[in-house]
């Protein structure tokens, strides 16, 4: 306006900086301040604000009631995630107070509830938090400010459920022209279901082609997005990364050993609000000319909190050994069935003469494992006791037994 006494009005979050708004999970404190820069003294009725949180979807589809008639159906839902109010400034009269010219701050702060939806933008949907301050003066229009910030609400991939190794099998009849072609096969398995953005999941798989013409193998992290809303669902599915293997020839086998997808920087799994849910999953597929291609879905949790180096080790480091070697991949070394003589072994004070330990750890180049952390235990396998007798096998002299009996 052009005589309005404000000239600025604004709301502030703590934490921010330049290039960056803070980002809250549920359960931590938003604090922060309203701005108020007056040119002239100016009647202040009251000053408050609210803060929102609201998951809302909506879309529209066209629906057919006859020959002619084509009409529009409208399916939205609204849930309530945040709601807070406060007065920063009201007089005890009822009234109103007059505020000086020059810069005044109105501070405040507010707890989120424990558990929140993560701030998400769909293209039918959205989960949106805001702050909205409003100056009431009388006879004139209130004045607004309005701050959006953001919410991330912590999944953590450090559980059994997220450290279990994920595994599918699927197979095709290749058929052209009603004639069968053939077998295709394919079986799929990831290490875990649990992963965070930068990670890289190794993927393993083995595609067994019997049909007569040449098929293509690929994989893709793909995110589907599902709206509800009145007892119907809407949903859209994008591709965030993918990759391509090599064409696998008629009667040919291909294996692959940890293909590498890396995940790129996206929002997490939101599994826990009514209206919307965002999934991830790895679809592993196989294109066969003239059928429809083959289809293997891994389902994946994108998570916010990464694997813990030395957490759930009983689970994870277990089920990567398993995994190894269920393809083949890794297998544990056969070892002696006896111990060495006692005569053989080398006394603990030689072996520390050469500055060598009597226990030297094998050298065989299979065994440096890389990736995830792996634990190895040797296995001893002892020889069983000698068979109990009656009969001393070493009886004592006579000599022996004249002393024993005159002790």
């Amino acid at each position: 306006m052009l005589f309005d006494k404000v000239k600025a009005f604004s709301v502030q979050l703590d934490g921010a900086t330049a290039g960056a708004e803070p980002v809250f999970s549920g359960g931590q404190t938003v604090a922060g301040r309203v701005l108020l820069e007056l040119a002239s003294a100016v009647r202040v009725g009251a000053l408050r604000v609210r803060a929102r949180g609201r998951a809302h979807v909506h879309w529209s589809e066209s629906r057919s009631a006859g020959s002619s008639t084509i009409y529009t159906q409208n399916y939205s839902e609204r849930v309530e995630v945040l709601s807070h109010r406060a007065t920063l400034l009201a007089p005890d009269t009822g009234e109103t107070t007059t505020l000086p010219p020059g810069r005044h701050e109105f501070l405040f702060s507010f707890q989120l509830p424990p558990t929140l939806v993560t701030s998400f933008e769909g293209k039918h949907g959205s989960v949106r938090y805001c702050i909205k301050a409003t100056l009431h003066r009388p006879w004139i229009p209130a004045r607004r400010a309005r701050k959006v910030f953001t919410v991330i609400e912590p999944v953590d991939i450090n559980t059994p459920a997220l450290l279990a190794p994920q595994a599918g099998a699927q197979e095709k009849v290749a058929r052209s022209w009603y004639r069968n072609r053939g077998l295709v096969s394919l079986s799929a398995k990831i290490d875990r279901k649990g992963y965070t953005p930068g990670e890289v999941i190794p993927v393993f798989a083995e595609i067994d082609n019997g049909s007569t013409r040449p098929v293509l193998p690929r994989a893709a992290l793909v995110q589907t997005q599902t709206f509800m809303a009145r007892g119907a669902r809407k949903q859209k599915q994008a591709v965030v990364v993918s990759l391509a293997g090599e064409p696998v020839g008629p009667g040919q086998r291909a294996l692959w050993q940890g293909r590498a997808l890396q995940i790129p920087p996206v929002g997490p799994s939101i599994l826990h609000c009514r209206v919307l849910h965002v999934d991830y999953a790895l679809k592993v597929c196989v294109d066969i000319p003239g059928t429809s291609k083959l289809l293997l879905e891994l389902p994946l949790v994108i998570g916010t909190i990464p694997l813990h180096p030395f957490s759930s080790r009983s689970s994870s480091v277990g089920s990567h050994a398993s995994f190894l070697l269920d393809w083949g991949l890794g297998a544990l070394p056969e070892w002696p069935e006896a111990p060495p003589e006692y005569s053989e072994v080398v006394a603990e004070t030689e072996a520390a003469a050469f500055g060598q330990s009597p226990f030297p750890l094998p050298q065989d180049a299979d065994m440096s494992l890389e990736g995830p952390f792996f634990a190895y235990v040797q296995e001893f396998r002892y020889r069983p006791p000698p068979l109990y007798s009656e009969e001393d096998p070493n009886p004592p002299s006579e000599a022996m037994r004249l002393r024993y009996a005159t002790c």
